[in-house]
């Protein structure tokens, strides 16, 4: 299991509670509250002390904070193959389908760009945005999306954990670029 699979993992097992005070840190840095930041240093503390190639800080605070927000309506799907329910596939699928004027699409790419814009501190919003999107679909909200159960929350953790980096990381290309490809591709197969 990795370090990015064990983080999430531990935020499955919290109690509603622990959820509902990661939902009231939205916005805010590990350390504004004593409470906020035992709680998170409880989760990602002992992983790190484990592996020095677990997920960093920041990355892993953003993903304890929308786990808290979107947990119990967006599931943390594991994967059976290498490429699972990853964030930005999953987003293209819930892309508007709205001819002739395909304003609709217009905007919810430029929603999708302003992710790939943000830099790491920046990405709470769009993030949310994004994932109140997929919440949607798995409700049935948005019927062209059908199918969606969730997303890999630990390959979103990965994900983020290489975001500002470029192609300074394994995978040799600027992360945006995978989500930008993972997503056209959703809008494609769709189509």
């Amino acid at each position: 299991m990795t370090s990015s699979s064990a983080f999430i993992l531990k935020l499955e097992s919290l109690k509603p509670g622990e959820r509902s005070h990661l939902r009231r840190l939205v916005g805010q840095p590990p350390d504004r509250t004593l409470a906020g930041f035992d709680l998170f240093t409880g989760l990602w503390w002992p992983l790190r002390q484990k592996n020095a190639s677990a997920p960093r800080r920041e990355p892993s605070w953003l993903i304890a904070k929308l786990f808290g927000v979107f947990g119990s309506s967006i599931p943390h799907v594991r994967p059976e193959f290498e490429n699972g329910p990853v964030l930005p596939a999953v987003l293209g699928a819930c892309e508007p389908n709205d001819p002739p004027d395909y304003r609709s699409r217009n905007r919810f790419r430029t929603r999708f760009d302003t992710i790939l814009c943000a830099s790491l501190h920046n990405l709470e919003s769009p993030l949310s945005w994004a994932l109140d999107e997929i919440a949607r679909a798995i409700e049935g909200r948005i019927p062209w999306a059908g199918g969606i159960q969730g997303i890999d929350w630990a390959q979103l953790l990965d994900d983020l954990s290489i975001w500002d980096r470029g192609d300074q990381h394994r995978r040799d290309r600027d992360i945006r670029d995978i989500w930008a490809e993972q997503y056209l591709n959703a809008t494609n197969h769709k189509s």
